[in-house]
C-alpha cells in the first residue's frame, strides 16, 4: 500500500514531484471520453523515467504470438492496444535552454485532477540562473466534442527582468510500446502539413501478417496564442510549430493547442476522413477557449448529477468511489456500441486493452443503475455480433457452439496464455448471466427472445460437447479448466465452472419457452438436444464436502496444505512478485473469489448457513491480488453482517489505484474492478437486490460514515437512496410509482419512503 495523493473528496493532487513515483502519477492522472484518452505524463520534455501513452478506442494492433511451441488451436495472434502518435507534445524554453522538469530546479510544484469537471491541472516554478518562470497548465480531452484534445499554458514571469518564452508544439509519430510487442513501431507517416500556426498529420498502422484492418489516424492541431509563430524544421516523423515571445517582469501570457484527432474507424477513405478533420477543425476553431471547457464542464456536471456517490464522515472512502467512477466514465459511456470497458481504459497497455469477461461481470449491473438500458444493451450487442468469432474459438478447439474469447477486438480469441485461453472457459457463463442480468433488472426480454436467445443456444451447445460422462459416477463432469482462481491451473470439476455451465443450460431451455416458433426453427434445436441438455442439468457433478459444510473449489483442493493467508510473511506478499509460478500453483492461496463468485451472482439460490460456511472457508485463504476480488466479498460480507470485513474490502476495492494495494498501479489502472467499488456500497451496504422483478434494499451504514447517498435507474424510474446511522430514506424522483422492498417488507414508493438503518 502507498498513498501518494493528498487525500481530496473532488481531487487528486500531489504538491510532490517525486521521480520514483512518476509513473504511479501518471496512471493516476489520466484522462479520457470514452473515445480517446491518455496518462498524466507531461507535455513537456522529461528525461527521467516515464511512461508516455495515448490511447485511442478500437485502435490496435495483432501482434504474433510468440511461444517456445506451437500448439493446435493457439490464437495466431496476440491483439495489443498500441500507443498512438503524440498529439500532446509541447516542449519548453526558458531563453532558448530546454525545461526538463527531471533536472532543472523546480519549485511550488502542483498537480491536480479536478474529477468534478474532468480537467487535469498542473503548475510549477522553473528556475534558470536568475529567471524565474511561473507554469499553469489546464489539459482536458472533451466529452462534449469527443475529437478535441486541448491543453492551455499560462505563463508568468516572476523575474526582475525580460524572459523569452517557446512554445515548440508537435505531432510527433516516433512513439514505442513498452509492455509488448519488443519495442517495435507501428505508425507510418502517410502526410503531414504545416502552416506557421498550425499542422496536420495522416498516420497508418503498419501492415500485417493476419488479414485484420490496418487503422488510420488523423490529427489536425491549432495554437491561439500571444506567441509568435516561426517556421520549423521539417522531420520525417513529426511536425512541428515553433513560437517565441518575451515576457516583462511580472507579465503573464497564454498559448493553447486544441487538436482534432479522428480515425478511420469513423471514415470510409482517406478523402472523407480528411474532409471530416477539415469540418471539425473549423467548427473548434471558431469557439473560445472558455465556451470548450464550458462544454465540456457541463456534460461532466451532467452525469456527476446521476452518478455521484456522496459519502460523509470518511474522506479517503469519498475520494476513492468519485475517482472510480470519473475514471469508469472516462473510459466507457455507451456511445459507441462498437467499443467495450477495456481492463485498463487509456491508462496503459497491459492486458491488451481489449474486453475480458469483467465487463458482462461486474460492469453490467453498474451500468444498469447508472445509464439508459440501451447502454447495457449496447454491451450484450458486443457480443452478439462477434458470435462468428466465438464459433471459430469453439472450433479451434474441436468444439461445437461458441466459446466467447477472453481478449479481443474483433471476436477472435487474441491472448497467448494457453491456461488462460483455453481453460478459463468460465467466460461463456459470465456472458450468459449478462444476458440474464439485463432481462431481469430491465423487465425486458425483447433482447433476450430476439438476439440474446442466439448466443444462449451457441453458449449451451459449447457447454454440452465440452462435458464428458463419467461411467463410474454417472454424472457429467469438466476437466482441464482454470477457474477465477488463476492461481490454479488445468483443474478438473472446478465446482464455479460447472456450476455456471449447469446454470446456461438451465436457463437457455427456459428461454427457448419464451422465444417465437419462427424463431426457434432458425436456431435447428432438436428434441435430442433438448433432452441432452436436461440430462446434464439433471446429472452434474459437483465436489462438495459435508463435514465442512462447503462447495469444494475443485476436485483436489481439499489435498492442499491449507494454511490462511495471514500466514504469508509481509515481505513475501503480492506472492505473484515474489514466487515461482509452481509455488503458486501448489500453494492453497486464492486470487479472486472463485466458489464465491458464482454464491455472488446467484446470492438468493444459497441458504444463509450455506453463505456462510463458504465465505468463512475461503475468505481467509484468498490474497486478494486480482483487482475484480475485493468487491465480492465486500458483497457477501455484508450480506453475512460481517460489517468489519465488508468496510474492510469497500476500501481495498475503492482505493485499489489511489493506495496502490497490489503494487502494480505503474501499469496502468484497473477500470473495470473500479466498477466494485459502487457496487460494495449499493449491493453491498445498501443491500440492493431485484427479486421477482421487485427492487429490494437493506441498509447499514459503517461505523465510520454518519451517512451516504446514491442514485439508481429502474425500471424507467430513478431512485435517490440516503442511508444514514439512524434512517433510511427512498425517494422517486421520477417515473411511476412502484413498489419495493424495504427491510423485507413491501411499501409502496409514489414520493419518499423511510425505514430504520440497520444496525
Amino acid at each position: 500500500m502507498k498513498r501518494i495523493f493528498e487525500v481530496d473528496p473532488w481531487h487528486v493532487v500531489s504538491h510532490e514531484l517525486v521521480p520514483t513515483d512518476k509513473r504511479l502519477q501518471e496512471s493516476m492522472t489520466s484522462i479520457g471520453n470514452g473515445y480517446m484518452g491518455m496518462r498524466g505524463m507531461f507535455e513537456e520534455h522529461y528525461s527521467n523515467d516515464t511512461l508516455k501513452g495515448i490511447y485511442i478506442g478500437g485502435v490496435w494492433y495483432p501482434d504474433k504470438t510468440r511461444v517456445g511451441w506451437w500448439k493446435n488451436g493457439y490464437p495466431d495472434y496476440f491483439g495489443k492496444v498500441i500507443n498512438a502518435v503524440n498529439f500532446v507534445k509541447v516542449n519548453l524554453t526558458i531563453d532558448g535552454d530546454q525545461v526538463d522538469l527531471a533536472k532543472d530546479d523546480i519549485s511550488d510544484f502542483m498537480i491536480d485532477l479536478d474529477m468534478h469537471t474532468g480537467v487535469l491541472r498542473r503548475s510549477f516554478i522553473v528556475t534558470k540562473g536568475e529567471k524565474h518562470v511561473q507554469f499553469q497548465i489546464d489539459r482536458f480531452v472533451s466529452v462534449a466534442q469527443k475529437e478535441l484534445f486541448d491543453v492551455h499554458y499560462s505563463v508568468h514571469n516572476l523575474s526582475d527582468e525580460p524572459v523569452q518564452v517557446g512554445f515548440i508544439s508537435q505531432i510527433d509519430a516516433d512513439v514505442f510500446n513498452e509492455d509488448a510487442n519488443y519495442d517495435e513501431q507501428f505508425w507510418q507517416v502517410l502526410d503531414k502539413r504545416h502552416a506557421v500556426t498550425g499542422g496536420s498529420m495522416v498516420a497508418e498502422t503498419k501492415p500485417n501478417d493476419f488479414g485484420t484492418p490496418r487503422f488510420t489516424l488523423g490529427m489536425q492541431m491549432m495554437h491561439l496564442t500571444d506567441f509568435r509563430g516561426s517556421n520549423a524544421p521539417d522531420t520525417e516523423k513529426a511536425v512541428t510549430n515553433i513560437f517565441r515571445g518575451t515576457l516583462a517582469p511580472d507579465e503573464t501570457k497564454n498559448f493553447e493547442k486544441r487538436v482534432v484527432v479522428v480515425t478511420s474507424r469513423d471514415y470510409p477513405d482517406m478523402s472523407a476522413l480528411r474532409a471530416g478533420m477539415a469540418k471539425l477543425a473549423e467548427t473548434v476553431h471558431a469557439q473560445t477557449y472558455d465556451e470548450l471547457l464550458k462544454a465540456h464542464v457541463a456534460v461532466w456536471a451532467k452525469r456527476w448529477e446521476l452518478a455521484d456517490v456522496a459519502i460523509d464522515g470518511d474522506d479517503a472512502a469519498q475520494q476513492g468511489i468519485r475517482f472510480n467512477l470519473f475514471q469508469l466514465f472516462s473510459t466507457y459511456y455507451g456511445e459507441d456500441k462498437r467499443l467495450n470497458l477495456g481492463p485498463k481504459g487509456f491508462t496503459g497497455e497491459k492486458y491488451g486493452g481489449a474486453t475480458y469477461w469483467d465487463t458482462e461481470a461486474f460492469g453490467v449491473p453498474f451500468y444498469l443503475s447508472l445509464a439508459k438500458p440501451k447502454v447495457t444493451e449496447n454491451l450484450l450487442e458486443y457480443r452478439y455480433n462477434q458470435l462468428d468469432g466465438a464459433f471459430h474459438n469453439a472450433k479451434m478447439q474441436g468444439l461445437d457452439g461458441a466459446l466467447f474469447p477472453m481478449v479481443t477486438f474483433n471476436g477472435i480469441e487474441c491472448h497467448n496464455e494457453w491456461e488462460i485461453t483455453f481453460e478459463e472457459i468460465h467466460r461463456n457463463g459470465s456472458i450468459a448471466y449478462a444476458i440474464y442480468n439485463y432481462t431481469r433488472y430491465t423487465g425486458d426480454e425483447t433482447y433476450l427472445k430476439e438476439k440474446g436467445i442466439d448466443v444462449l443456444t451457441a453458449i449451451s451447445r459449447f457447454w454440452a460437447d465440452r462435458v464428458h460422462f463419467s461411467e463410474r459416477k454417472q454424472q457429467y463432469m469438466i476437466h482441464g479448466v482454470t477457474g477465477p482462481n488463476e492461481y490454479e491451473n488445468n483443474v478438473n470439476n472446478n465446482w464455479y465452472t460447472n456450476f455456471l455451465a449447469r446454470w446456461t443450460l438451465q436457463y437457455t431451455l427456459a428461454s427457448l419457452k419464451k422465444v417465437a416458433a419462427a424463431k426457434r426453427d432458425t436456431l435447428k434445436v432438436s428434441a435430442d438436444e433438448l433432452a441432452m441438455w436436461q440430462d446434464i442439468v439433471d446429472r452434474m457433478y459437483f465436489p462438495h464436502d459435508d463435514d465442512l459444510g462447503i462447495f469444494v473449489q475443485n476436485d483436489t483442493f481439499l489435498d492442499k496444505d491449507l494454511k490462511p493467508a495471514s500466514s504469508i510473511p509481509a515481505d513475501q506478499r503480492p506472492i505473484n512478485q515474489h514466487w515461482s509460478w509452481d509455488h503458486i500453483l501448489r500453494s492453497p492461496y486464492i486470487k479472486q473469489a472463485d466458489v464465491l463468485q458464482g454464491i455472488y451472482y446467484f446470492m438468493d439460490h444459497f441458504t444463509p448457513e450455506q453463505k456462510k460456511a463458504n465465505f468463512d472457508f475461503y475468505e481467509p485463504l484468498t490474497v486478494h491480488e486480482s483487482s475484480l476480488s475485493p468487491a465480492v466479498h465486500a458483497i457477501l460480507a455484508a450480506d453475512l453482517h460481517y460489517e468489519e470485513k465488508a468496510v474492510e474490502m469497500y476500501q481495498r476495492t475503492a482505493r485499489l489505484d489511489l493506495d496502490n494495494y497490489n503494487n502494480d498501479t505503474v501499469d496502468g489502472l484497473h477500470i473495470t474492478s473500479m466498477t466494485g467499488s459502487w457496487l460494495a456500497i449499493v449491493q453491498g451496504f445498501a443491500g440492493m437486490r431485484v427479486r421477482d422483478g421487485k427492487l429490494s434494499f437493506a441498509p447499514f451504514a459503517p461505523k465510520e460514515w454518519s451517512h451516504y447517498q446514491f442514485h439508481v435507474n429502474f425500471r424507467g424510474r430513478l431512485l435517490k437512496v440516503d442511508v444514514d446511522q439512524k434512517q433510511t430514506t427512498v425517494e422517486l424522483v421520477s417515473g411511476d410509482a412502484l413498489t419495493i422492498e424495504l427491510n423485507g417488507e413491501d411499501v409502496i414508493l409514489k414520493d419518499k419512503v423511510t425505514a430504520d438503518t440497520k444496525a
